[in-house]
């Protein structure tokens, strides 16, 4: 096992609660209504995704520059609060470089907001970080994680991905990473190369190692 990277939102913190919070407040800015199921659609996208769906569902002529800058700029001041670490993420992430193990975190986010939770979170205990900024196309397409092995030197078959969401696992799948599964708002199947668990604080080193091949 070469490195590990860590998804950021639903998966290193607890914040898709804050992206639900943000949403509805910027849809009410547009006139409409925003629902948890309306939220299940973007689960692990992009913000130019989130931005056109809000401008769809909501049939506002605002302009998407805009809405991004509602969202971004709630987002930021939210999370500078503060965040809360998923149960076993930190722990798991301390073990990993306990062993010398590379780690990253790779997110569809803005550089703006994973640089707020990156505050709380420690910033210092990623040796790569790789946001929306840094690719053309996000996740589900596999370049932000072929990005991350590229910029540390590994290959991304040695590489184990710890995803929440079913967009997530298709873009490390597809770069060719194990992939540890723990599933928020959408359910998401065991599969070959793939370990679903309902917490990363029932995930052990020694488990991710297991998912590389020999």
């Amino acid at each position: 096992m070469e490195a590990v990277f860590f998804d950021m939102d639903g998966l290193l913190v607890d914040s898709e609660r804050v992206w639900l919070e943000i949403e509805t407040e910027v849809m009410a800015r547009l006139g409409a209504e925003w629902t948890p199921e309306h939220q299940a659609h973007l689960v692990g996208g992009s913000m130019e995704r989130t931005v056109g769906y809000m401008l769809a569902v909501s049939g506002s002529g605002e302009s998407p520059e805009a809405v991004a800058s509602w969202m971004t700029g709630g987002m930021v001041t939210r999370l500078s609060q503060g965040v809360r670490v998923m149960p076993g993420a930190s722990e798991l992430l301390d073990a990993l470089r306990a062993e010398g193990v590379p780690v990253g975190l790779v997110t569809s986010s803005l550089k703006e907001i994973a640089d707020a939770v990156l505050e709380s979170v420690g910033r210092d205990r990623f040796d790569v970080v790789v946001t929306a900024g840094d690719v053309v196309r996000t996740k589900p397409d596999p370049e932000p994680y072929l990005t991350a092995a590229e910029r540390l030197g590994v290959e991304p078959v040695r590489c184990v991905v710890l995803e929440d969401s079913p967009n997530g696992v298709a873009a490390a799948t597809a770069a060719g990473c194990a992939v540890v599964a723990v599933p928020s708002l959408l359910p998401i199947d065991p599969a070959p190369g793939r370990l679903v668990v309902s917490s990363l604080a029932e995930v052990a080193v020694a488990d991710l190692r297991a998912l590389i091949p020999a």
